[in-house]
């Protein structure tokens, strides 16, 4: 055996004093983790993704043989699982990707919605030549791939169908719309229930009140279509169509008188008041504006207040529909100069303020 020096012998028991003093640390941090244990009992430890690999790195240097000696937090193969994944994360490129080709801009994606939506007949390769009349370099399989993404069919399915809304639009100043409503009027033998046929002209909102009568029939029906199909100053004069309601009144008789003058009548679905909601809207207006407010006790005072609303709503009656203009204003510049005054109709149930020509 060796003799050691002084010097070797002071390294070793300074040696021994520090590994004692290691092993009491890693027996208290032991002894705490089991003390951690106890209170977590069957509760699952929640680790962050950086506390879980600063472990992984501390349990690698370790080693399975070493982890297995330790009462761990976590079993050995959780950590090395850990460090597996770290190392995996370390070479994933997916971050690093750039993507593929962009997506088109909103803009030329609602440009290719906007022409399928109009234009039932165009195909893929017709909204592709479109788009390249405005500057726009788009794919075939670009417009096709936006058109299925919104539900839009190719032109083969699309054109078998027109919406209401492009019918309308395509006819537009050539529809009429007619349409009944009912006043009550105070009599010696109590309330009588009067009927009001008007017709509305759909592109400009003009209307025209037919006929005020309390038990129209058939007869009566076909003296209105007369006039307004009268070759002088029918106001059907160069309307194509004429919606109505399923109202009986509208009579086979009617119908055929409409249809020899060249005017078509159609009538709409039951339950539908949305195919015909200008006429209804009218409807609306002049009870609102005007009837519900009054009591008539003659048919004489029925028609007064009904023309005078017509009229009321022809030239003095803004309307949200045309961008809040008059359909026939009485001037079409008005002064910019001058004193303002008020026109009353019915007694000043309906006003309109203009300025007092010069």
């Amino acid at each position: 055996m060796p003799i050691l020096t002084p010097w070797q012998f002071l390294l070793l028991a300074l040696a021994g004093i520090l590994n004692r003093k290691q092993e009491q640390v890693i027996e208290y941090l032991k002894e705490e983790i089991r003390v951690l244990r106890e209170l977590l009992g069957k509760r699952r430890l929640q680790l962050n993704d950086h506390q879980r690999g600063r472990l992984a790195v501390k349990a690698k240097a370790l080693g399975r043989q070493a982890l297995e000696g330790l009462d761990c937090l976590v079993t050995p193969d959780t950590l090395l699982r850990w460090y597996r994944d770290l190392i995996a994360k370390k070479y994933d490129g997916n971050k690093k990707r750039k993507p593929g080709q962009p997506s088109k801009s909103k803009e030329i994606q609602e440009l290719i919605l906007r022409m399928a939506q109009e234009n039932l007949t165009w195909g893929y390769t017709r909204i592709q030549g479109a788009l390249e009349n405005l500057g726009h370099a788009v794919g075939r399989s670009t417009v096709r791939r936006v058109m299925l993404k919104n539900g839009l069919d190719p032109s083969p399915m699309r054109k078998k169908g027109m919406t209401w809304k492009m019918f309308l639009e395509i006819h537009w100043d050539q529809i009429a719309a007619a349409d009944f409503f009912t006043m009550e009027v105070m009599t010696l033998k109590g309330l009588r229930r009067y009927l009001v046929l008007f017709v509305m002209e759909v592109s400009t909102r003009k209307v025209h009140i037919a006929g005020i009568a309390p038990d129209p029939d058939g007869c009566w029906m076909q003296q209105m279509g007369r006039n307004l199909t009268d070759a002088v100053d029918g106001f059907l004069m160069g309307k194509r169509y004429l919606l109505h309601d399923r109202d009986p009144l509208f009579t086979s008789a009617f119908r055929r008188l409409l249809r020899d003058s060249g005017t078509i009548p159609v009538k709409l679905p039951a339950r539908s008041p949305n195919l015909n909601a200008y006429a209804e809207r009218f409807v609306r207006s002049i009870k609102e504006e005007c009837l519900e407010r009054m009591i008539f006790f003659s048919e004489e005072a029925l028609e007064r207040a009904v023309f005078e609303y017509a009229e009321h709503y022809l030239e003095e009656r803004n309307h949200q529909g045309l961008g809040n203009r008059l359909i026939e204003p009485a001037l079409e510049v008005p002064p910019a100069h001058g004193p303002i005054e008020c026109r009353q109709r019915l007694g000043g149930l309906l006003k309109f303020y203009c300025r007092r020509a010069a």
